[in-house]
């Protein structure tokens, strides 16, 4: 026995537990805290381009609440309408629409000198690296797959806004 009356060996059980334990509770609050701790600084004005109306309210609702403007979509020829005459800071974009595609709608923004230097963003479920190779050579600027957190959507946009 030990000095506490136990053994030994199950002292030693009881220590390893708590610190697995400990770093659990390290790790899960670490996967939560880049959300509540994200500046909310980005000011950019968004067009989201997406057929989904909950796919749409949840990116509007993701970009809003960190600091940008948003304009919506639902569709590819709407996008390209609403772009003409509002050019936005950046464009986020599905890839699978009725009508034309977001790699279509990628390849009509960048011939059109309004819209030529605005960055693109591909959020898609197409998750296959020729997917993403394709969006890029189409001239997205980043490419994001569903699902995704409200982090990794603001980071991209950040990461492409003033390029």
């Amino acid at each position: 026995m030990g000095p506490l009356g136990r053994n030994p060996a199950e002292s030693g059980l009881v220590v390893e537990i708590s610190q697995k334990l400990l770093v659990c509770r390290a790790r899960l609050l670490l996967c939560y805290l880049p959300i509540r701790t994200m500046p909310n600084t980005l000011t950019a004005t968004v067009l989201i381009v997406e057929d989904t109306p909950s796919e749409m309210e949840l990116m509007s609702h993701y970009l809003r609440e960190s600091g940008c403007m948003v304009l919506n979509a639902n569709s590819a020829q709407a996008a390209l309408t609403l772009a003409a005459q509002q050019p936005p800071d950046v464009i986020v974009t599905d890839v699978v629409m009725p009508g034309m595609s977001g790699f279509e709608l990628c390849r009509s923004l960048k011939k059109q000198p309004a819209t030529a230097n605005v960055p693109i963003v591909i959020c898609t479920s197409k998750n296959q690296d020729i997917d993403r190779l394709w969006g890029m050579k189409q001239g997205a600027d980043a490419y994001i797959t569903k699902p995704y957190t409200q982090e990794q959507l603001v980071q991209t946009v950040c990461s492409v806004v003033g390029r």
